[in-house]
């Protein structure tokens, strides 16, 4: 299993539309194969900033979804929101535990 670990900042005032369309983009993905796990975050005090966890099965899996037409509209969405460039970074999953009911 693979984690994805990508921040953004954004231009300011654009944050909800942002926000919008990565909730979208996680419905898409939630049907494709290998699809695990994804959250949006925005650190404390950092109104303008994103960070997007997505965990799959296997970095080939998360290649796939980047070639969906639908993804690629998406993501073009997305980046007219960027006040600079996305960073992202990959980890292999040691150890993953979660509750057996979300709170």
């Amino acid at each position: 299993m693979m984690t994805v670990v990508t921040t953004t900042r954004l231009r300011p005032g654009v944050e909800q539309e942002w926000d919008a369309a990565v909730r979208e983009r996680f419905e898409s993905a939630h049907d494709r194969p290998g699809w695990v796990s994804g959250q949006l975050l925005t650190p404390e005090g950092e109104e303008h900033t994103r960070v997007i966890i997505g965990t799959w099965r296997s970095r080939e899996d998360w290649a796939a979804w980047h070639e969906d037409p639908a993804f690629l509209e998406r993501r073009a969405r997305l980046e007219q929101s960027e006040a600079e460039p996305s960073h992202s970074q990959w980890f292999s999953v040691v150890a993953d535990a979660r509750a057996t009911t979300q709170a």
